[in-house]
């Protein structure tokens, strides 16, 4: 990670918003404003902690025109590694940290003519700050939100309020209300774009349904919070060109290898999306599993998505 490259933020305040889930204000160490950002945009935060730095993207939530402060929302996960564990359980108000420039995988569509996001949980965060904008610019859009209850639905007296004609509500848990179903996506008028956050199950059931229905490609947006899971978690060696090999154990990705051993690779979203942290492979199988290349690209064999695709075979070559 270049230090340079990143902006000295401090924790302003803490909001737990359900019981699982915890809101961080950051500003400026410094005091300056931070930078603007667009509608679906996220930040990488950096926690050193030891020998170790943490490096976890979360969406930023507030409208895209505050830029006094960024406020992010974080759920604890159960198979957290250090990211969401330690945000909840070590982070407090105070603490200063380092976090990148704003970088947005998930834009709204200037092609669309209406907009219609569909969060499970706590993919909500995204959809915050898309709504802000476009409530803003006078833009068409609708939300349809499914939690478990009310009290684990973040943002929710927030988005009552705020977007009561264009928000529908589903409760899983609670037998009054009803459940979200991808019915809904025949209901959309013509131009209508798309957009998919949440569990993985929900977002790759959505997708696949509206694609089904026949909705184009180029109108199906989604964003993931965790990298897509290898069928098989085999070690490999990599080999770079300058006669360096590296050794890529079962539990990490060839990015985390690169990184630990001192190799400068470029990467943003860790989840197979934005094809910034793309080698070149020179010999050696690849076992794709990002969603960034297209289908020819992977069948050419001759790059990978370090974050999250693996080698196929024992052994490749990378440039």
């Amino acid at each position: 990670m270049n230090l340079e490259k990143t902006i000295r933020v401090t924790v302003q305040s803490i909001q737990q918003e359900t019981p699982s889930i915890k809101s961080f204000t950051l500003s400026s160490v410094e005091g300056e404003t931070l930078p603007l950002f667009s509608g679906g945009s996220h930040i990488t935060t950096y926690i050193e902690k030891e020998n170790e730095i943490i490096a976890r993207s979360y969406s930023l939530t507030t409208h895209p025109e505050h830029n006094q402060s960024y406020r992010i929302s974080i759920s604890l996960s159960e198979a957290s590694k250090g990211g969401s564990y330690y945000w909840h359980h070590h982070i407090q108000i105070g603490d200063t940290l380092r976090i990148s420039y704003p970088k947005n995988d998930f834009p709204l569509s200037f092609k669309a003519k209406h907009h219609v996001f569909y969060a499970g949980g706590i993919g909500i965060t995204p959809f915050l700050s898309m709504m802000a904008e476009l409530q803003s610019e006078g833009g068409s859009f609708e939300l349809h939100y499914a939690a478990k209850t009310k009290e684990t639905c973040a943002f929710y007296s927030f988005i009552k309020e705020q977007y009561p004609k264009q928000t529908s509500f589903y409760f899983s848990q609670e037998s009054e209300s009803n459940r979200l179903s991808e019915a809904t996506l025949l209901e959309h008028p013509i131009g209508s774009h798309v957009y998919f956050c949440g569990p993985e199950g929900f977002t790759r059931h959505f997708i696949k349904t509206a694609k089904q229905i026949g909705y184009p490609t180029c109108s199906i947006h989604y964003e993931q919070f965790t990298p897509p899971l290898p069928l098989k978690m085999n070690p490999f060696q990599v080999e770079l060109t300058n006669g360096q090999t590296i050794y890529v154990t079962k539990e990490k990705t060839l990015l985390e290898a690169l990184l630990e051993s001192g190799i400068e690779v470029p990467y943003s979203c860790r989840l197979g999306r934005c094809g910034t942290c793309e080698l070149e492979v020179l010999e050696g199988q690849v076992d794709h599993y990002d969603s960034f290349l297209s289908e020819e690209e992977k069948k050419n064999q001759d790059v990978i998505i370090s974050c999250v695709s693996r080698a196929k075979s024992d052994k490749i070559v990378v440039k």
